[in-house]
């Protein structure tokens, strides 16, 4: 994900609202914490808004792929809290089975959005392979209501939001030292 000279890069913006709302959430997928209002308005507000920001910013500096990830997994968390509120507003609420079909739809585009990152770097495939493994192995626990694949699903979640995490502070530092001082593995 890439600045242009007269734009801040908006990359670290959008991974750190990922990292930080993915890292929370499966925290609590792993068994450490039920899902509170803590994560939800982290989901609403790092994950959902500061993503959705950061999309429209890249969508300035015409990096579409950018945009694209950080609009679309915004409007993600934000979806992912309607799910989970909405049931209190005399919603019906979507079973574990119906839950699977929409988490295995954000496994296959994130799958697709994997092979972007063969261009970018080793750091963005990273992320991407680990979510694309999240949205599965997510999707298979919904499907099966199986607690330890979720359980298992948490912590590899974990993983996959500290890469994001890592990979936000790395484009930071690097920019602001002008060198590089956490490696991304760019390829060439």
């Amino acid at each position: 994900m890439s600045s242009h000279s007269n734009y801040g890069n908006p990359a670290p913006l959008g991974l750190l609202g990922f990292g930080m709302t993915t890292i929370l959430l499966n925290i609590h997928n792993a068994g450490f914490f039920p899902l509170t209002s803590m994560i939800l308005g982290m989901g609403i507000f790092v994950g959902g808004l500061a993503q959705i920001i950061a999309g429209l910013q890249e969508w300035k500096i015409n990096n579409t792929f950018g945009a694209t990830a950080f609009t679309l997994y915004g409007f993600f968390w934000l979806s992912f809290v309607a799910l989970k509120l909405l049931p209190g507003q005399d919603i019906t609420a979507s079973s574990s089975f119906d839950a699977g079909f929409y988490l295995l739809l954000w496994g296959l585009f994130t799958a697709f959005m994997f092979i972007g990152t063969l261009k970018i770097s080793r750091a963005h495939q990273t992320i991407f392979a680990s979510l694309t493994i999240l949205f599965i192995l997510l999707a298979i626990g919904d499907f099966t209501e199986n607690h330890i694949i979720k359980t298992i699903a948490g912590f590899e979640g974990i993983f996959c939001g500290f890469s994001a995490f890592y990979t936000a502070v790395a484009l930071v530092l690097n920019e602001v030292f002008g060198k590089s001082i956490l490696p991304l593995g760019m390829v060439s």
